[in-house]
């Protein structure tokens, strides 16, 4: 029988495997608070990031957790390596404050490096030590993580001053984006090379779903599209939940395998428009229903979902972005009931009780 991993794998090549994956990006948004624990004592305390990270594997076994043991600071590592201020609290992510914000200063920037700054070392050294007692069990860490160039670089100029650049200084941001993506290929390298068999990378950057086709393609694609060519022969994920359904066309041609996108957005359509040559990961909305309903309705989400993704393959059930704080455990087990109730060829979202059909 085939490992839940496996079957990621396999739907990332546009296979057709039974069940359906389910994977689902989890990290400090949710997890501490899954946990019932300080966001902080889950980034200080490495036992107990272990633990709520190994205890995933045994509530819900039929899940990918992706990357899985994923060591991160919120969205702070990439813009703390660029000198951004850093702020913790007690019961969610780190906020990130800009210190400079003129672009004018970052378009001569040198690009960071991983070893030595900000929190990147860090980050570094905790997966080193915990792919070796994950070894040890049997186990161990199959993906890596980035934030994209735009989100860092919105996070490190502040996000209007860098779309408001993308008008008035597209040479500066350029530059600056060279620079940020030097920087995440050599922060990808140096995570990958601490793991004993990595086999993918996923890159998050929403805010490219917030500029025009015209701006992606002259000034954004080119860096996502060196970010993911450096890592071919691996799984590439691409999250982006912001909607940009007038972007999915030229985002099929940034050489990733998997689509994690908003779920304003068809998954049908997504699936069409990409040519059917990428992985479509989605599609329940994580708020409204993955947090605020109950698992009935979650469920009947998730088959309307595969009804429209999964026939021809490349499909892997998720909600569509990571999963929300304050998502309930029994609105995963719903997502994980419904791709084993969906077969290939029989739609069950139309033969479900009505009164749980929107």
């Amino acid at each position: 029988m085939t490992t839940p991993w496996e079957r990621f794998k396999q739907a990332a090549r546009l296979e057709e495997p039974e069940p359906v994956p389910v994977g689902l990006i989890v990290d400090s948004p949710w997890l501490p608070g899954y946990a019932g624990m300080d966001t902080r004592d889950y980034f200080l305390f490495p036992d107990q990031w272990l633990k709520v990270n190994l205890g995933l594997l045994d509530r819900f076994p039929e899940a990918v957790w992706i990357p899985g043991f994923w060591v991160e600071y919120g969205m702070a590592a990439e813009p703390s390596a660029f000198g951004a201020r850093v702020l913790f609290h007690p019961n969610r992510p780190p906020s990130i404050v800009p210190v400079v914000a003129e672009l004018a200063f970052w378009a001569e920037a040198k690009p960071a490096d991983p070893k030595e700054a900000g929190l990147m070392p860090l980050v570094l050294r905790l997966y080193e030590v915990m792919e070796e007692r994950l070894r040890a069990e049997g186990l161990g860490i199959r993906m890596v993580c980035a934030r994209g160039p735009m989100t860092t670089a919105g996070w490190i100029v502040g996000l209007p001053n860098l779309l408001k650049g993308i008008i008035t200084q597209p040479g500066q941001v350029t530059r600056f984006l060279e620079t940020i993506t030097t920087t995440l290929i050599r922060w990808l390298h140096a995570q990958l090379d601490t793991l004993h068999q990595p086999e993918g990378i996923m890159l998050l950057d929403d805010v490219v779903g917030m500029v025009s086709k015209r701006h992606y393609e002259e000034l954004i694609h080119p860096h996502l599209r060196r970010i993911f060519d450096e890592f071919e022969g691996l799984i590439r994920v691409y999250h982006n939940d912001t909607p940009c359904m007038h972007l999915v066309e030229s985002l099929a041609e940034a050489n990733f395998e998997v689509f994690n996108f908003s779920h304003e957005m068809d998954i049908g359509q997504v699936k069409a428009r990409m040519g059917y040559r990428v992985a479509v990961m989605g599609n329940v909305p994580p708020l409204e229903v993955g947090v605020r309903e109950s698992p009935e309705v979650v469920e009947r989400w998730a088959l309307e979902c595969l009804d429209k993704g999964a026939p021809g393959g490349g499909m892997i059930l998720s909600f569509g972005g990571g999963v929300s704080p304050g998502t309930p455990p029994q609105n995963i087990d719903a997502l994980l009931r419904a791709a084993r109730q969906w077969s290939k060829g029989t739609p069950v979202s139309s033969k479900m009780d009505p009164a749980v059909r929107r």
